[in-house]
Formats: C-alpha cells, sequence, structure tokens
C-alpha cells in the first residue's frame, strides 16, 4: 500500500486514498512538476494467485485499451509504472459523483434531464462501437458513470470492455453486472456486440428515471409509467425496445437509439392520439375556442401576474435578509417560482460568495435547481450571461479538492470551462462579457490538456496563444474597476505560476524576455496595488508576493546565454 506522502517515480505525491477494490486501491495524487492531480490505481502483484494474475493482466489491457482513446466522456491513461511489486496505472482524476450516488441522495431523477444523460452516453458508446476495431464496453451502470462538475457525463471502469471479434461466436464468459447486464454476457449465449451496451443503457436509464434498481426486488423492469405515470410513453417504449432479451429485438446501434431519444415525444401514445384527434375535432373545437380563449388568457394573465408578484417578493426578502443562509434559502424559494428566470440564480451565487468559498455542498444546491430545467434554461436569451457568472463562480471560488498543502486552481479552471463554453455558445459576439468568455474557456483548455501535450511531446506552439490569452485576460480584468480584488490576485498568481513553470517554454514558442519581463513587473505593480479586505485575499497576496522571486529566476534561467 502506498504511504501517504510518498511519492511514486518521483513524480507523483500520494494525497489520499479515495477508493479501493478487492485487489486494488485508489489514490489521488499530485504531480509535483505541473502542480495537477491524478489518479492512481495501484494493483499489487501476488506471485502465487492466479487471480491476481488476472487483475494485473487486465488493468494492463484496460490501461493500453484507453491510451488508444480520444473522446472528452472517456478518462485519459497517461502512465503505467511497474517497480516490480506494485503496478501503478496514472489516470485523469475525475471530479463529481457517480449517478449512483445521486440516485440514493436525490432518488428518481427529472425525465429531461435523464433524457439529456441517455445522448450523452449513446456518443460515447457509438465513438466506442464505431473504433477499429470495435469496443464493447458492457458494464454500464450509474455506478460506472460520473457527473461532472459541468453537468456533462464521464464513463470509468473498463476493466471488463472488450474488442469486437467476428465470428467469435462464442467469447463470452460471465462478465456484467447482474440486473443491468444483457443475457448474452453470460456464457454461450453468443458474442456480445454494440447492442449489448444498448441493453444495459436501457436498463440504466430504467433505473435512473424511476428510481427503483434493476439488482434489488422485484428483480424485474416493469413499464416504467407503472411506477411514475407522468412519464413519457415514448421513453418507456424506447428503454422496452433497449431491454429486449433478443438482440435482434433491440435498437441495433446506438446511433439508432440516439434518433429514437432525439423523437421519443412522437412515440408517446398520448402524442399519437392527440395527432388523431387534431383533424376531427377541428371544427369542433374552433366555435368554443373563441368564447374560451378569453377566459383563458384572462386566467394565464392572472396566474402570471401571482407567480411574479411571489417571485418579485421572494428576492426582496431574500435582498433584505441579514444572513448569507437566509439569503440562500429565499433565492432557492423564488427558483422554485421561476426556474427558468436567472435573477434569482445571480443572487444565489452572489450569496454563495459571502464567506469567498463555493462549497461542495453549495454546488449540489445550485447545480439540483439548475440541472433539472438546464435543456430548456438553454433557450433563455439570458442564460449566457448567468452562464458567464457560473463560470466565474467555479474559477475563482470553487473549494473542492483544496487542502492546505494543495491550491486547487487547476481544478477550479478545469470545472469551469463547460460553463465558459455555453456562454460562448448559447451568447452573442456583441456581448460584453463574449471575448473574456472565450479566453476563460481557452486558458482552462489549455490547463487541462498541457499535461498529455507534454507526455506524447505534442505541446509546441501550445504555448504562446496561452500567454497571449493570459495577457488579454490582465488587460480586461485591469480596466474594470467592479472586478473584486479575488478576481485580480487569483490571475495575478496565475500568471506568476505560468511564467515561473513554463518560462523555458514560452522562449521556444517565440514569447519574447522583454514582454515576460514588462508583465511581470505589470503584476508585481498591481498586486501591491490591491486593497485586501479578507484573510482569504491577504494569503492569496502574500502567496503572490512570494512568487516574485522565484518567477524573476525562471525567466533569468529560460534566457540564459548558454
Amino acid at each position: 500500500m502506498a504511504a501517504i506522502g510518498s511519492v511514486i517515480d518521483g513524480k507523483y505525491e500520494i494525497l489520499k486514498l479515495i477508493g479501493q477494490g478487492g485487489m486494488s486501491k485508489v489514490y489521488l495524487a499530485m504531480d509535483k512538476r505541473l502542480n495537477k492531480q491524478w489518479a492512481v490505481k495501484e494493483i499489487e502483484k501476488r506471485g502465487r494467485d492466479k487471480n491476481n494474475e488476472v487483475i494485473i493482466q487486465s488493468a494492463i489491457a484496460e490501461a493500453n485499451m484507453i491510451k488508444r482513446l480520444d473522446h472528452p466522456a472517456l478518462p485519459r491513461i497517461v502512465d503505467i509504472i511497474d517497480n516490480g511489486k506494485v503496478i501503478f496505472v496514472i489516470m485523469d482524476y475525475i471530479e463529481g459523483e457517480p449517478l449512483s450516488k445521486i440516485l440514493e441522495e436525490y432518488g428518481a431523477q427529472p425525465q429531461d434531464l435523464v433524457i439529456e444523460w441517455a445522448k450523452q452516453l449513446c456518443e460515447v458508446l457509438d465513438y466506442l462501437h464505431t473504433c477499429s476495431p470495435p469496443i464493447i464496453y458492457r458494464d454500464m451502470k450509474p455506478a460506472n458513470v460520473m457527473l461532472k462538475p459541468d453537468g456533462n457525463l464521464k464513463l470509468i471502469d473498463f476493466g471488463i470492455a472488450r474488442e469486437y471479434k467476428e465470428q467469435n461466436l462464442a467469447d463470452t464468459v460471465s462478465l456484467g453486472t447482474k440486473g443491468y447486464a444483457a443475457p448474452e454476457q453470460f456464457g454461450g449465449k453468443g458474442q456480445t456486440d454494440p447492442r449489448t451496451d444498448v441493453y444495459c443503457l436501457g436498463v440504466t436509464l430504467y433505473h435512473l428515471v424511476t428510481g427503483h434498481n434493476p439488482t434489488e426486488p422485484p428483480y424485474e423492469l416493469y413499464p416504467i409509467r407503472q411506477w411514475n405515470p407522468s412519464l413519457s410513453g415514448g421513453l418507456e417504449r424506447i428503454i422496452e425496445k433497449c431491454t429486449q432479451l433478443n438482440p435482434d429485438d433491440r435498437y441495433q446501434s446506438c446511433a439508432e437509439l440516439m434518433y429514437a431519444l432525439n423523437h421519443y415525444e412522437e412515440a408517446d401514445d398520448l402524442y399519437r392520439a392527440k395527432q388523431k384527434k387534431k383533424l376531427r375535432g377541428f371544427y369542433a373545437v374552433a366555435g368554443a375556442a373563441v368564447l374560451s380563449l378569453g377566459i383563458g388568457v384572462l386566467g394565464q394573465v392572472m396566474n402570471i401576474q401571482t407567480n411574479n408578484a411571489d417571485y418579485n417578493k421572494t428576492i426582496q426578502m431574500a435582498e433584505k435578509a441579514s444572513t448569507d443562509q437566509a439569503k440562500i434559502d429565499y433565492f432557492l424559494k423564488a427558483i422554485d417560482i421561476k426556474p427558468v428566470e436567472t435573477k434569482a440564480y445571480l443572487g444565489l451565487l452572489n450569496a454563495f460568495k459571502g464567506d469567498a468559498a463555493f462549497t461542495v455542498p453549495e454546488e449540489e444546491q445550485f447545480k439540483k435547481k439548475i440541472n433539472a430545467h438546464l435543456i430548456e434554461f438553454r433557450d433563455n436569451p439570458d442564460y449566457p450571461d448567468l452562464a458567464f457568472e457560473v463560470g466565474k463562480m467555479y474559477w475563482y471560488y470553487y473549494d473542492y479538492g483544496k487542502s492546505e498543502n494543495s491550491d486547487n486552481q487547476i481544478t477550479r479552471m478545469k470545472s469551469s470551462i463547460q460553463w465558459f463554453e455555453d456562454a460562448v455558445q448559447y451568447g452573442s459576439e456583441k456581448s460584453d462579457y463574449y471575448e473574456m468568455a472565450v479566453i476563460y474557456r481557452d486558458i482552462g483548455r489549455f490547463n487541462q490538456n498541457i499535461t498529455l501535450h507534454i507526455e506524447e511531446a505534442s505541446d509546441k506552439g501550445k504555448y504562446k496563444p496561452y500567454w497571449e490569452n493570459i495577457k488579454g485576460l490582465i488587460k480586461m480584468v485591469d480596466k474594470s474597476p467592479e472586478e473584486s480584488e479575488i478576481v485580480k490576485l487569483e490571475l495575478y498568481k496565475l500568471t506568476m505560476y505560468s511564467i515561473e513553470t513554463y518560462a523555458r517554454k514560452f522562449k521556444l514558442d517565440g514569447v519574447k524576455e522583454s514582454d515576460l519581463r514588462a508583465v511581470t513587473d505589470a503584476v508585481k505593480r498591481s498586486t501591491e496595488d490591491v486593497e485586501v479586505t479578507a484573510e482569504k485575499t491577504e494569503t492569496i497576496k502574500k502567496d503572490v508576493i512570494g512568487r516574485f522571486a522565484l518567477t524573476e529566476k525562471a525567466v533569468d534561467n529560460a534566457f540564459r546565454k548558454e
């Protein structure tokens, strides 16, 4: 067992144990060179244990398989270290929670959200199935799907994935999780193929949308509307087709399933009935419509006025509340009244900032509200403004992974990327925040991907654009007098860290010494000028000032004449 504080291969410092199975343990580790967190899977070798030999071979095969893949919903393997007694697999540390934990805490998930997740999972499974050779995942279940802070999913645990082999009609042994696994996964019933993953995904959707675990009594997949009559008949038909015992009766590919999910409402029996009735009832309805229109409009207007009054009153109560917690409670109530209006969400974010930290429990409160309505929210013209503010919230205030010995700046940047991406994707180039959102997103992407580029020796040319983005962001923040002290100091800290870490890389990419020194001097002056009003910002300011000498030394070393 790796000791906490030990360093593997001179690079990876073990921070804590985050999970373990029968023959393996998973640790959170810090890359001491790059200040980046990784997950380290430790598998101990046991010379006379044949089962252990299988586990070792499986882990190496899994790692080599994943190293060939490139998809945002899949983890990356960056290193495999064999020290003779133990094998360490270095992989992406995936922040977030498995869907199984979300089901345990909150029960059945909103139908629209489950369908959005289903589309993401279809996309990544289709990517695997269209690889050459195709890869069959075979272990889809909520516990193997991570929901990241940005709302996207990550597929984990490739321990039983396999490459599809044509004509190998009886290759499958009993692998998979009973309750989720397809019948053909249990030996002697044919080869697993893409339709196997369709089955497993169908069962996973059943669990997510009903809250009923297929591995527990009654051990049967009832029609989903038996559990919740308000669910869509179209989604019920899709899940039933996915989970047919005969693979020929299922969707034959994830692309076919994706099409069905995009048109699930059209398969709803109520939808079909309504379509048939439309023509028959048109003339009968037309006469009554004139009378009902006036009554309906009047009732709708009165209802909207009531909702608006309640919403505005609740927000006023929040703004007048004397404590941050009271503000949070009122803003959450306002969101329940009008869940796709941005004002209450923005107020909630400001209330979270009261203690200069965006905590994991606060994140859970926020995500529970917005994720349930995210699809319709994206049609709101005010959504890009909110997405931009959420991105900044993660970038500057998120405290997940922070400790006395480890800053979580990279974690914060990575968690913010998708929100800035939404601000760009759904926003207008004419908006005030658009250019800044692009820069935040691109800086985050650089820090997310640079380690892999370094490992693959493909990082040349990445540093100069990053440097220009750093300078652009400094210019924008310095021009904005309303920016908080924490925003300015965190940016200055990132700048010093980047010069200190990548001075030589900047030089090789064509950044001039005079440019680096000019920015360093400007940041030094700006840091000294920041007036801090809290203990947290005082600490950050001291940290930035403490880096000045190291930063200048890094520039000296990078441009020293040999």
